[in-house]
């Protein structure tokens, strides 16, 4: 029996199916492959805070008395003597050095007995930057300039990244643990008013009224 051309032309309906699945498999692979690239995540943008320079504050500036009288006090720091310190601290009136009432000198020579040099120490607070302070009704100029600020904005959430290690550097944990207590500033400091008084030179860790 012969066999009509046409017929052998003819595909299967299964092979005609599997055929075009072929094609549509090619096609979706070109188009994947030619289509752009999918845009990355925007990466996370910090804090503008973040990106800003440290905030400098402004340099305190003495009146010519108190830098005067500090520059008085740096020279005989300078020469190590304390007769020389404490004939200063005894001209001016309600000066203080320590809080149990000894006398300057006195209470001098035995820190320094102890290890503590008053002349060294304060050679080093007069390195320091000062702050500066109003009370009642007069000027202080105080170092370091953290001793400055009251209690409550010394806590070291309140403070600057560059101000919380200067804090640890001077009081170290002890000291800021006193200070979250309700403390003031615990640490070695000292002050002179506008007028040129020296106020006080605190060494010891002691508190302050």
């Amino acid at each position: 029996m012969k066999t009509n051309c046409c017929q052998t032309s003819r595909l299967r309906p299964d092979m005609r199916w599997s055929s075009a699945a072929l094609i549509g498999g090619l096609a979706a692979a070109l188009l994947a492959a030619c289509s752009p690239a999918a845009e990355p995540a925007g990466r996370p943008v910090p804090d503008e805070s973040l990106m800003q320079p440290p905030h400098v504050p402004t340099p305190v500036v003495l009146t010519p008395e108190a830098e005067a009288t500090r520059d008085e006090l740096l020279l005989h720091a300078k020469a190590g003597s304390l007769s020389r310190l404490s004939r200063v601290a005894n001209a001016n009136d309600g000066f203080v050095s320590n809080l149990g009432g000894t006398p300057h000198r006195q209470y001098w020579d035995l820190m320094r007995r102890i290890g503590a040099d008053p002349n060294r120490s304060l050679r080093e607070l007069f390195e320091l930057p000062p702050g500066m302070r109003e009370i009642d009704g007069e000027v202080w100029y105080v170092w370091p300039d953290l001793a400055a600020r009251d209690a409550q904005d010394l806590i070291p959430e309140k403070l600057s990244f560059q101000d919380r290690r200067r804090l640890m550097e001077l009081i170290g944990e002890d000291g800021i643990e006193r200070i979250r207590q309700g403390e003031g500033y615990p640490g070695m400091r000292t002050a002179i008013a506008g007028n040129g008084r020296w106020v006080y030179y605190v060494l010891g860790q002691d508190g302050e009224d």
